[in-house]
């Protein structure tokens, strides 16, 4: 592929750009007017903010050609324009890699599955460069060039230097997976923590969008949480913030893989119901799906574990209200098979737990398959393409103001 020129790069981006394309990917097309508003810049900031993107051809100004006619100059809208750079995004598993080429709106143009042979690094780094090389080609017919690879994987994850520090489900610990996947594919490489990636997805596109203050708990192989506080996705001075699936309560529970007793992912997560269905029910259970049908046939002794799981979220989740006070709580992830038999037990624990006006947070489920967790990958190579995760790290005023 023939090499970037320094017009077809992006400028380095300011706070207030960042902040302008961020609210036209998720809220546009809008007037400048109303990118003003929204942003809390001045026009002038606007205009300038716009002017360098526009010239790139990243943003697109025109006449709203479908608005009801009006006395007066029709209104003059701006937008990103999606078709101008595209970017692939993975989602690494324990057994295999979704994979999504995806354009700058971050709108999956194909998607792909490729089931791994073996977790360790030496199994996992060929297969992704594959699977990139794949869609390169793949992205050729486009006739525009990819700008940026996101990887989303469980664990510990430091973005920052591109490490995967810890991932319980493929055992990996420090392995510079954002060095050695640009090394094999000449591509800017973005690594983050799996739900995280999907946070910032949701905060752009989902159930987040025109909200300050979120938080999305995932529940499947692991329990998961990403935070949205001032309207950032943020992870803490050390990249762990929103693990609330090692919260620890019960210190006579079940031994966590983190070492640690009774955490909400030792009671609640996949793994965890299989082990204590097959001990409360005496039977050979060997995956979810087992134990899931036992619970819908009626067996007391799963119905039990999953009430038991239902109890172990919903109290995690009214901590987490408690402590940051979200307007949303979305919960998300594979383990929504089984909502039907531990929902009630979200909702009492939660009630149970949730300290005064904390209860009124709006708490909604939102199934997504693993080509959205890939998405969030691609957001977040988006982000470091505009700059727009470096302006995260710097401000905190990055947010919405009405719908």
């Amino acid at each position: 592929m023939r090499p970037t020129s320094p017009r077809e790069s992006v400028p380095t981006m300011t706070p207030a750009a960042s902040l302008v394309f961020t609210t036209l990917l998720s809220h546009g097309p809008l007037t400048r007017a109303e990118v003003a508003r929204r942003t809390s810049l001045s026009a002038a900031a606007v205009t300038k903010a716009v002017r360098p993107l526009m010239e790139l051809g990243y943003l697109v100004e025109g006449v709203d050609e479908e608005a009801p006619p009006a006395v007066g100059r029709p209104a003059s809208l701006v937008w990103v324009d999606g078709g101008k750079a595209l970017f692939i995004g993975l989602k690494v598993t324990g057994d295999e890699i979704i994979a999504v080429l995806a354009d700058l709106c971050c709108r999956i143009r194909m998607s792909r599955h490729v089931h791994l042979t073996g977790r360790e690094p030496e199994a996992v780094l060929p297969a992704i460069i594959a699977l990139v090389q794949e869609l390169l080609t793949e992205a050729v017919g486009f006739g525009v060039r990819v700008r940026g690879l996101g990887i989303a994987i469980s664990g510990d994850v430091d973005r920052a230097e591109g490490v995967v520090r810890y991932s319980p489900f493929l055992e990996w610990r420090d392995v510079p997976l954002a060095e050695l996947t640009a090394a094999a594919t000449g591509l800017p490489v973005t690594v983050d923590n799996d739900v995280r990636a999907l946070t910032v997805a949701e905060h752009w596109f989902g159930a987040g969008v025109g909200l300050s203050h979120f938080a999305l708990v995932t529940v499947g192989a692991g329990i998961g949480c990403g935070l949205v506080v001032h309207g950032r996705v943020v992870s803490g001075a050390h990249g762990v913030a929103g693990e609330i699936g090692h919260l620890s309560l019960d210190p006579l529970g079940p031994r966590c893989h983190c070492g640690n007793r009774g955490c909400v992912e030792a009671i609640a997560a996949d793994p965890a119901i299989v082990r204590a269905v097959r001990a409360a029910t005496g039977k050979q259970v060997t995956d979810t799906a087992e134990a899931l049908d036992l619970a819908h046939r009626e067996d007391p002794g799963a119905r039990a574990v999953y009430a038991r799981a239902g109890e172990a979220i919903g109290k995690a989740i009214g901590s987490l209200v408690n402590i940051l006070g979200p307007e949303r709580v979305i919960i998300s992830g594979e383990g929504l098979a089984a909502y039907d038999l531990f929902a009630e037990g979200i909702r009492n624990a939660f009630a149970a737990s949730a300290f005064g006006t904390a209860a009124r947070c709006d708490v909604v489920t939102r199934p997504l398959p693993f080509e959205e967790w890939a998405r969030g990958a691609a957001a977040t190579a988006i982000q470091s393409f505009m700059g727009s995760d470096t302006y995260e790290e710097q401000t905190m005023t990055l947010h919405s103001r009405g719908p």
